[in-house]
């Protein structure tokens, strides 16, 4: 027995074979994905490993395509008094010319499976049932190797499932898996590994080290996924900036501050992506809008806040929809005289003027400006539903990613978690305007509490 397990992916043209590869193996770029037939004409294959080392080889094979006059002319091979079991007939037909001929893309199929030590035998659940699918599990099962029929495509609402699982019990096969390549199940991955070690129980061992370690590896990544999230919104909380109460002046560290902290966003989300072995072509411009690696609609539009569910009141306030916050700082009127006459005001130059006729023309002094809570609600929301997205994605989906809400109230209603208030009060805690102060516990200690919070939400 070889040290590593090696596993064919086989099945009929088009039903998913790369794209079980790709999404197993997280590599968007293994193979070719294409809803034309007869896209994957050689043997390909990759290592899974675990802790380091490889466990496991998967071989992708061209699909089958004619196993009715295959089997046919499996029967010419051998007299009809001549008894030979499966392999043996496998054996001849791959000796014989037709197998480098009109039936090559068969040969190197079975030539595979016969030198493995199982077979998934993938299957597009919204295909009818035919009689060719029988007679290629007829051609796979002689070559006397464990095959595990794997249910592709099952979201997909035309499904057949019930008359696959009855055909495919009639042919002795009563061990399935349902596991979809473009919206992997939650655990369905370690069902299908599971399904596998029952037919190879002295690869059980093996098997078991890649679940461990790939739960290990999602685990990981999801804390770290959360850090990215938190990092970004303790940089935008605790960001504060101080600029001369000139119109020109204000109305320019206004500009900068919006685009810095959407730069910052790119930043969080690029990070995202790369975290979950995603490109930035796999998220769709109008669900998650990055357009040539920058957000295509503003985060400080009102339509981002719309979109996200996040409300401002009136008065004042109502000029959050911009996101900067302006306090006065020396001069003029004292903090609690400013606060009176509403000096949170931001948003477009357009809300600065509608505000600012009536306020700036009595304050003088240095102002502060501050990222508003609704624009970290909309930071939060916008993370928390691209992550929601790419944790239920597989790497065989060729569709830009839909994003879904994840139903978090947290970012739209109520009070923001107190690691947020916290930061307000710390500006050395903020990469926006500077280097962070990473060695500050307190900083850290932030963070890891909104990484508590974003887990204890997932859950």
């Amino acid at each position: 027995m070889n040290d590593i397990l090696r596993v064919a992916v086989v099945g009929h043209t088009n039903t998913g074979k790369t794209s079980l590869l790709r999404t197993l193996l997280r590599d968007t770029r293994f193979g070719e994905v294409s809803s034309r037939p007869s896209t994957t004409r050689h043997v390909e294959g990759a290592r899974l490993l675990a802790d380091g080392a490889s466990v496991a080889q998967l071989f992708d094979t061209p699909g089958m395509e004619d196993a009715i006059a295959l089997l046919d002319y499996l029967d010419t091979l051998a007299p009809p008094a001549e008894r030979i079991d499966g392999p043996e007939r496998i054996a001849r037909f791959l000796q014989s010319p037709e197998a480098v001929g009109r039936f090559e893309q068969e040969a190197k199929v079975l030539r595979q499976l016969s030198n493995s030590d199982a077979g998934f035998y993938v299957i597009d659940a919204r295909d009818p049932v035919l009689p060719k699918h029988r007679d290629e599990l007829t051609l796979l099962a002689a070559c006397a190797h464990p095959i595990l029929p794997v249910l592709n495509f099952m979201h997909q609402p035309e499904t057949q499932e019930a008359a696959w699982r009855a055909m495919l019990a009639r042919v002795g096969l009563h061990a399935h898996i349902r596991f979809d390549t473009v919206a992997p199940e939650d655990g369905g991955e370690r069902r299908l590994y599971e399904a596998l070690a029952t037919l190879l129980p002295e690869r059980r061992g093996a098997l078991e080290q890649l679940i461990a370690t790939r739960e290990r590896d999602a685990a990981e990544r999801r804390v770290a996924a959360a850090r990215l999230v938190a990092e970004l919104l303790i940089d935008t909380a605790s960001a504060r900036r101080q600029v001369a109460a000139d119109e020109a002046l204000l109305r320019a560290a206004i500009d900068q501050l919006h685009a810095d902290v959407r730069q910052r966003e790119q930043r969080c989300v690029d990070a995202l992506l790369d975290l979950y072995a995603f490109g930035r072509n796999d998220v769709a411009s109008s669900q998650l809008p990055l357009l040539d690696g920058r957000w295509e609609d503003d985060l400080f539009s009102a339509e981002a806040l719309r979109t996200m569910g996040i409300t401002v009141g009136k008065g004042a306030a109502a000029g959050a929809a911009a996101g900067v916050g302006i306090d006065l700082i020396t001069g003029g009127l004292t903090l609690g005289a400013a606060a009176a006459l509403g000096a949170l005001i931001g948003g477009t130059w357009q809300s600065v003027s509608q505000y600012g006729d009536r306020l700036l023309g009595k304050l003088s002094g240095v102002r502060e400006l501050t990222v508003d809570d609704a624009i970290i609600r909309v930071l939060a929301a916008r993370q928390q539903a691209l992550l929601h997205a790419l944790t239920g994605r597989g790497h065989a989906a060729i569709t830009p990613i839909e994003l879904v809400d994840p139903g978090l109230k947290r970012w739209r209603e109520g009070p923001l978690p107190a690691a947020l208030d916290e930061a307000r009060a710390h500006p050395e805690w903020s990469g926006l305007t500077g280097r962070p102060d990473d060695a500050s516990s307190d900083r850290q200690a932030a963070i890891l509490a909104l990484v508590e919070q974003f887990q204890a939400d997932a859950a």
